[in-house]
């Protein structure tokens, strides 16, 4: 009796796993069916995009040929492609080269987010990150200054000095890498900031090899660190500025249907004639200063006072970079200024043509012309 109860619950455990391996068979082929299926749609999809992109680029190039000023065009065109790179279908069309930089550190691995919300929140805590890190950027030279004139003397210990300088470096790689990734994903940085945080990263890693030269006479010795502090804390200062007034007007452009939703803020373009008011001196100002610090550098390994290759490489890297951020911020106001232009014309063509309609005709006027 017990025997048979056992051989007949053997047979339904049988026939039980045999129904659940048919059962993952069918599910497998209705699995495969489907992702056929989808495969196709979004490889039709895919054509249509990218024929449309193509449309796009002719009529945008048409319109120019022929001198098109229509601002209701260059709305439409604006908003077509934003739809395109901004919407669901942005997914489907071909990512940008993730470039030697993302495969030096990640190696050949797909990092094209598939869906909207997960390219955003990428963007939304590279914001956060720089918001942080301006704080950071702004607060860490101004405590080693305090420290050297409360503690240390005047003198800045090697440590200190060293550790702020490997942050440094972890700051500039994970901007880049950060970046990097937001261009993957469809976010449109000029190409300039990430070959500047590259500049960056390199001069964070050779500072680290510098020697902090000490007593005696250490004051001369430290000029250039000093004055680097100093440049770092006014880098913070507009970093913090920019962040606030830039994502103001990024806010606004993606509403107008200028900038797509994983474009981020970047180098000069502030909010509102006020903003750039504020900012252009202090970025002006401060590439200036960079320029110094970078020529005071050569002339301290010029003259002997510190002879090391260090010196030299650093000096170089912070004239560059201070050279190129000052064409980028003179492209970036010219840009400006040949918009606010252009919509000036627009705004007075409009303006002619309203005042020339039937509609803003004077009684007199139509009088005389049915006279």
């Amino acid at each position: 009796m017990g025997e048979e109860r056992k051989g007949g619950g053997a047979d339904e455990a049988a026939a039980a796993a045999a129904r659940a391996a048919e059962q993952a068979r069918e599910l497998q082929d209705a699995a495969a069916a489907l992702l056929t299926r989808t495969r196709a749609e979004e490889d039709a999809l895919r054509r249509r995009a990218a024929a449309l992109q193509d449309e796009l680029r002719r009529l945008r190039r048409a319109a120019a040929a022929a001198h098109a000023d229509s601002e209701k065009v260059e709305e439409d065109l604006d908003r077509a492609t934003c739809l395109i790179s901004d919407g669901d279908i942005a997914s489907l069309l071909p990512s940008k080269a993730h470039g030697a930089f993302l495969k030096m550190f990640l190696g050949p691995v797909n990092l094209r987010a598939t869906r909207k919300e997960v390219q955003l929140k990428v963007k939304e805590e590279y914001n956060s990150y720089r918001d942080r890190t301006a704080l950071l950027f702004l607060g860490f030279p101004m405590i080693l200054l305090f420290l050297r004139s409360w503690l240390w003397n005047g003198c800045f210990p090697a440590l200190p000095v060293q550790l702020y300088q490997a942050w440094l470096l972890f700051l500039y790689t994970s901007l880049a890498l950060r970046e990097n990734i937001l261009r993957v994903n469809g976010s449109d940085i000029r190409s300039w900031w990430i070959l500047h945080h590259y500049c960056a990263m390199l001069m964070a890693l050779i500072s680290l090899t510098w020697e902090i030269k000490g007593q005696p006479d250490c004051a001369r010795k430290q000029r250039g660190v000093e004055l680097f502090l100093f440049w770092a804390i006014m880098q913070g200062f507009v970093m913090m500025l920019q962040n606030r007034y830039q994502r103001q007007r990024l806010y606004t452009r993606i509403a107008l249907g200028k900038a797509k939703r994983m474009d981020v803020v970047w180098g000069e373009t502030a909010g509102v004639e006020g903003q750039l008011l504020l900012l252009c001196p202090l970025l002006f100002l401060l590439q200036g200063f960079e320029g110094y610090v970078g020529f005071l550098l050569l002339r301290t390994a010029h003259t002997g006072v510190i002879p090391e290759w260090q010196i030299v490489v650093c000096g170089i890297l912070l004239i560059a970079m201070a050279i190129g951020n000052f064409a980028n911020t003179v492209d970036t106001l010219m840009v400006k200024s040949r918009f606010k232009a252009k919509m000036k014309k627009s705004r007075g063509k409009r303006d002619l043509d309203t005042s020339t309609s039937p509609a803003g005709s004077s009684p007199t006027d139509s009088t005389a012309a049915r006279a």
